[in-house]
């Protein structure tokens, strides 16, 4: 692992988690979503971001929160990844923070078992907790254990 990572920490609930800043490219206000049919529940639609046409998933609904609340503070995190832009819903977005190797676990076995394999780690920020986050495996997966189809070609469009 790297000897300092920087994660931009996204809150899900009462929960952070930390994604690579290398892969997020903006952070903006959710705008009007249209929805796709017959997408998966978690899949809010798609957005138009400056003339490109963008796939929306809500991790907040990826991660089983039960009671998703929409307000003024939910962001929308634009990443990159393997040649695609997605957006996703979270509650919010905006911290950075830069982590040494020290302050990184790797992940337990709880997180191996293949239902949340894709946890890369956990960081120790005084009394916090941060989930690092493998999004290749989070947005790959139809359902976070099995890797296929979540990001649609819909955004290449």
């Amino acid at each position: 692992m790297a000897k300092n990572l920087q994660i931009v920490g996204l809150r899900i609930g009462r929960e952070t988690y930390g994604i690579p800043i290398a892969l997020v490219r903006e952070i903006v206000r959710v705008p009007s979503i249209t929805a796709v049919p017959n997408a998966r529940e978690y899949v809010e639609g798609v957005i138009n971001l400056r003339g490109k046409i963008i796939s929306v998933v809500d991790l907040r609904k990826r991660f089983g929160e039960i009671k998703v609340e929409n307000n003024k503070k939910n962001r929308i995190v634009v990443v990159e990844f393997e040649g695609r832009t997605v957006g996703l819903v979270v509650n919010s977005a905006s911290e950075v923070l830069k982590l040494s190797a020290s302050e990184i676990a790797p992940p337990s076995s709880v997180f191996i078992d293949g239902e949340v394999d894709y946890v890369t780690g956990v960081a120790t920020l005084g009394e916090r907790l941060i989930v690092l986050l493998d999004l290749g495996k989070v947005l790959k997966s139809g359902d976070p254990r099995h890797v296929d189809e979540t990001v649609s070609p819909v955004a290449a469009i």
